[in-house]
């Protein structure tokens, strides 16, 4: 389990990191810097963030666009890590060897650590 969750981790730092470097390449194509610079990378990752877990497909198939896809890219992706940090908290749990009582309370926890 730990080995698995190692791999997923280190999956998503890789393509968080192949994220940042296509939106380097994509400031410089644009000539941007400073503020500018700022502002386009952080959008332009978050963006990518979003395009990656799905949630931007879902928005288009939903035909949403400006607040409502906001708030519904904001909701979608807060569900995705609430999913993940669950599945590591259950993971955590089963490597514990907690059951019942005691593993619902450790998941409970650990979840909100994790927020």
């Amino acid at each position: 389990m730990r080995k698995t969750m190692i791999v997923a981790l280190s999956t998503l730092f890789v393509a968080n990191a192949a994220f940042a470097a296509t939106c380097d390449e994509q400031a410089v194509e644009k000539k941007l810097a400073g503020a500018a610079k700022t502002s386009f990378l952080k959008k332009c990752e978050a963006d990518s963030k979003s395009a990656a877990s799905g949630c931007d497909a879902q928005a288009a198939e939903k035909k949403l666009a400006g607040a409502a896809k906001t708030s519904f890219l904001k909701k979608c992706e807060a569900d995705g890590k609430s999913a993940e940090a669950s599945s590591a908290c259950e993971a955590q749990a089963a490597e514990k060897k907690l059951a019942g009582a005691a593993k619902n309370s450790f998941v409970k926890k650990c979840v909100a650590d994790a927020k």
